[in-house]
């Protein structure tokens, strides 16, 4: 199939899903379109009536006053209903439209949170966050205008093509055969302009995530001078961007100008027949001017809603780019759920055993083989090497954020597999070298793992932390909101929430990556004595880069290109000259 073919299918298939998603609001639609018919039909009567009205008035002195009333109130009256037929069709096409958004949204957040890390570290936030955002307003705003135009447009032309046919069907004859020109041309347009409002929402979905990384991390640009360098960079695709919007908007726009042109020939091929029809032969005329002043208000209704409709086709086929690139959210596979007889760990004794573990991210690049290791309750393992050699894999497959490629994982003697996701990370705890705090009140972030947490807890913990002393300082204290990211606070200070967050609730087992590595010296020794009490009788792993941290450690495991070159105690290690000697002496001699 050709690659256009596959744009058209793909486009199809959008098109089908969301009239699936309409299912659910039948009610609401069956609502809006009878109000529309009835909007449609009220606003059909009046130019009979006005051309009714017209040939009353047969000349001076001779104009039936009584008859023009009543149809002006007649008219009146249809317009008021016409108006509240309108009104109420936009209130239930608001509802449904933003009340299918508000699943679309929400079905794809909660999506998101089952997706496999693979596919969040493999996408940028700032596309992730276009598609849920840009893109889920731009399809709102197309499915209403949709809406909105669409039902009145199509039953406006249904209807005034069944009333001109019955006034004089030789003049609607001109109208039908003239009029397939301006669908003809509307239908060409729109067909090509789906591809390029897809690049549009690609594009404008680049510069999202490229304006994310830079202003996230701009102190490192204004640290390296790249303040020009971001600039070009913006400015590539910001042109790129204008371009492809041009392009866009420029291939839609033509529609309206062609069909306008198209309805221009059938108004004055009505106007010319009508008025041709209305010169008497023989004493009589076969046409009233009332009649044709009517049948030209038709024939003004009825190309009227081909330029609506071609505007509206154009907003739809942004509105269906932009929903396909949020189906594709939907579409992608989540991690596969637990099995039915998983096992709900309840509290782990803290034996882990790896047995012949193998893992890759990609098929091609080897990164774990035949990983051996066996920890018994209360042991500490620190896992060092250098960077890349897959230390926090390893965390991450014992978290199961990654399933092994081969081998398997035990804790507490049950496969890792064969227990919930839910339980088995509800009995380790994590501090990571990366800290993550929300924008929320300093309480709210410590009891985020035991909101019934009480006050004395959460001091103690803070004080185990050696955190409650810049904690008192803030403007609030422990009621003090932080911003993003944990606002002005220092990376310090972040991570020092992070680990009284832990040690709120300490589970069995812990998971230290780099937790002091934001830590001033005179702190880390602090931190390293709560650390202590907090790991005494739990199974805890340690990643660490310096590493004078880990020299207590019970077991330490030496990675080098994904397997464990050396295994021991610190005193053994060093003894041995091997490649953990080579590490730990590299800290204070880097030629070692």
């Amino acid at each position: 199939m050709s690659k256009t073919g596959k744009k058209k299918q793909f486009s199809a298939s959008t098109v089908r899903r969301v009239l699936r998603l309409l299912s659910a609001y039948r009610g609401l639609l069956t609502l809006s379109l009878i109000c529309a018919a009835v909007c449609s039909l009220l606003n059909l009567a009046i130019p009979l009536l006005v051309g009714n009205a017209i040939d009353r008035m047969i000349g001076p002195g001779n104009v039936d006053w009584r008859g023009v009333v009543r149809i002006a109130l007649t008219i009146g009256g249809c317009t008021l209903a016409a108006a509240l037929a309108q009104w109420l069709m936009n209130v239930l096409n608001n509802r449904m439209t933003f009340g299918l958004v508000y699943r679309l949204r929400r079905d794809a957040f909660r999506h998101l949170q089952k997706l496999p890390l693979s596919y969040l570290d493999s996408h940028s936030v700032g596309d992730v966050v276009s598609r849920m955002m840009t893109d889920v307003d731009q399809f709102t705003d197309g499915l209403l205008l949709g809406f909105n135009q669409f039902f009145t447009g199509v039953l406006t032309i249904a209807g005034t093509l069944v009333i001109m046919l019955t006034i004089k069907p030789a003049i609607a004859l001109v109208v039908i055969l003239i009029t397939p020109l301006s669908l003809f041309a509307a239908s060409f347009i729109a067909k090509r302009t789906y591809a390029m409002f897809r690049r549009q929402s690609e594009t404008r979905a680049e510069q999202t995530a490229m304006v994310d990384e830079y202003i996230g991390n701009h102190k490192v640009v204004a640290a390296f001078g790249q303040e020009d360098g971001a600039q070009a960079q913006f400015d590539e695709i910001n042109n790129r961007l204008t371009h492809c919007s041009l392009r866009a908007t420029f291939y839609s726009s033509i529609t309206n100008p062609v069909t306008r042109f198209v309805n221009n020939l059938v108004y004055a091929g009505v106007a010319v027949t009508g008025a041709l029809l209305c010169i008497p032969v023989g004493g009589t005329a076969s046409f009233t001017v009332g009649r044709l002043t009517s049948f030209l208000s038709y024939a003004n209704q009825y190309t009227k809603p081909f330029n609506e409709i071609s505007g509206v086709l154009a907003e739809l086929q942004n509105a269906l780019a932009c929903a396909a690139r949020l189906f594709e959210i939907l579409d992608e596979p989540t991690v596969p759920p637990d099995t039915p007889d998983a096992r709900v760990l309840e509290r782990a004794d803290g034996n882990v055993a790896l047995r012949e573990v193998a893992f890759s991210y990609s098929p091609d690049r080897e990164l774990i083989r035949g990983l051996n290791l066996t920890v018994r309750p209360g042991q500490r393992v620190a896992i060092v090497g250098p960077t890349g050699c897959g230390k926090t894999t390893v965390i991450n497959l014992l978290m199961r954020f990654y399933d092994v490629n081969g081998g398997s994982i035990a804790v507490s003697g049950t496969d890792i597999r064969g227990i919930t996701r839910n339980s088995l990370r509800a009995n380790w705890g994590m501090v990571l070298q990366e800290t993550w705090l929300r924008a929320a009140t300093v309480r709210e972030n410590l009891c985020m793992g035991k909101p019934d947490a009480t006050d004395e807890e959460m001091i103690a913990a803070a004080k185990a932390a050696h955190a409650h002393t810049f904690i008192c300082r803030l403007p609030q204290g422990y009621d003090t909101v932080l911003g993003e990211g944990g606002g002005s606070l220092s990376q310090g200070q972040k991570q020092l929430l992070c680990i009284a967050r832990v040690m709120l609730c300490p589970p069995p087992m812990l998971i230290l990556d780099e937790a002091t590595s934001s830590i001033d010296t005179r702190m880390e020794l602090k931190i390293q004595n709560a650390f202590a009490k907090l790991m005494q009788g739990r199974t805890c792993f340690l990643v660490a880069h310096r590493l004078s941290t880990i020299e207590s450690a019970d077991v330490i495991l030496v990675m080098k290109d994904g397997q464990v070159v050396e295994q021991g105690k610190h005193a053994e290690l060093l003894a041995r000259k091997g490649f953990y000697h080579h590490l730990y002496n590299s800290q204070f001699d880097p030629a070692e």
